[in-house]
């Protein structure tokens, strides 16, 4: 079953192939995506990471979380429901 994964503390300069290239050796994504604010186009410094299977997501948040992407350090989670906006 798939599972995403939330990373945090991306450089304003990481592109979704950067993510996809760092977190590609755990197993198959099937979708990444960097959050950009809609008025500036530029990164909001956090993005998802979905892999097909829930192992191969966790092996990534076990080996990923804490480590350095483009000079910065990443928090990498399992991703939460967005709650719904009133």
């Amino acid at each position: 079953m798939s599972k995403k994964l939330f990373v945090g503390g991306l450089s304003w300069g990481t592109t979704e192939a950067d993510l996809r290239g760092a977190f590609a050796e755990y197993g198959e994504i099937t979708d990444v995506h960097v959050a950009v604010d809609r008025d500036t186009g530029r990164s909001r410094g956090f993005g998802f990471v979905t892999y097909a299977d829930g192992d191969q997501a966790d092996r990534a948040i076990d080996r990923l979380d804490g480590q350095t992407l483009d000079g910065r350090t990443l928090r990498v989670s399992a991703a939460r429901e967005r709650r719904p906006r009133d």
